[in-house]
């Protein structure tokens, strides 16, 4: 190993993309590359830590933020996190929205590389709708950023809200080579994240896809 490559801080990457944008995708992609990969909630057969069996990823980011300073703190066994919000049992936890949090990400990390999934607004809205009860339930239920509890349940305050998140990534981050925003559906995707985080992407396929079943009753115009 050169010194130049033993000085080079250690690659992580974080997902600021939102659920149902090719999460999983992301995932299984970044595994392929060789990097460990914690995906919304951390499973059992990914670490032996016994404390982090089952934990969510956006509630072990805020214990890290609040505790440490460090959001990624006790998270060492892993490279990249490709879901980091958490709308289950009573929590609404969105840390790819809060950019106190983000920017503490990169004080601690400098070798951090942002990606920020992304899929055409209205499709991804009508994928949240169709996802177990996120888009019925959960999401007009729930205090979000963006979204306060009572919005949600149509499309075009679905679309609204989606619009908003990346909007506001690109105005927080400009023309900040660390963050990469990419469409899931676009052909050069693989190419592009490989480039940003500086390993080849050899596999991008979709995973985690909604059941074949007919689409849940849609508004009809925004």
């Amino acid at each position: 190993m050169s010194r130049a490559e033993a000085a080079a801080p250690r690659l992580r990457v974080v997902n600021l993309g939102l659920p149902k944008t090719g999460t999983t995708t992301l995932a299984h992609a970044l595994r392929l590359t060789g990097l460990s990969v914690a995906d919304y909630r951390i499973r059992r057969r990914q670490t032996a830590e016994v404390a982090l069996h089952g934990a969510y990823l956006g509630q072990r980011f805020y214990e890290g933020y609040f505790n440490t300073g460090d959001p990624l703190a006790g998270l060492d066994g892993f490279d990249a996190f490709s879901e980091v919000s958490c709308l289950r049992e009573g929590q609404s936890l969105w840390p790819q929205m809060d950019w106190g949090l983000i920017c503490a990400i990169r004080a601690h990390h400098p070798g951090v590389r942002f990606l920020a999934s992304w899929r055409d607004p209205l499709a991804l809205s009508d994928s949240m709708l169709r996802w177990s009860n996120l888009g019925t339930e959960r999401l007009p239920g729930s205090d979000v950023p963006g979204l306060p509890r009572g919005f949600g349940a149509t499309t075009a305050e679905r679309v609204r809200w989606i619009e908003g998140h990346y909007a506001h990534l690109r105005a927080l981050f400009r023309d900040d080579p660390a963050l990469l925003i990419y469409d899931v559906a676009a052909p050069d995707t693989p190419a592009r994240i490989g480039a940003h985080l500086g390993r080849a992407v050899t596999w991008w396929g979709r995973a985690n896809r909604n059941p074949a079943t007919p689409l849940a009753a849609r508004e009809e115009a925004l």
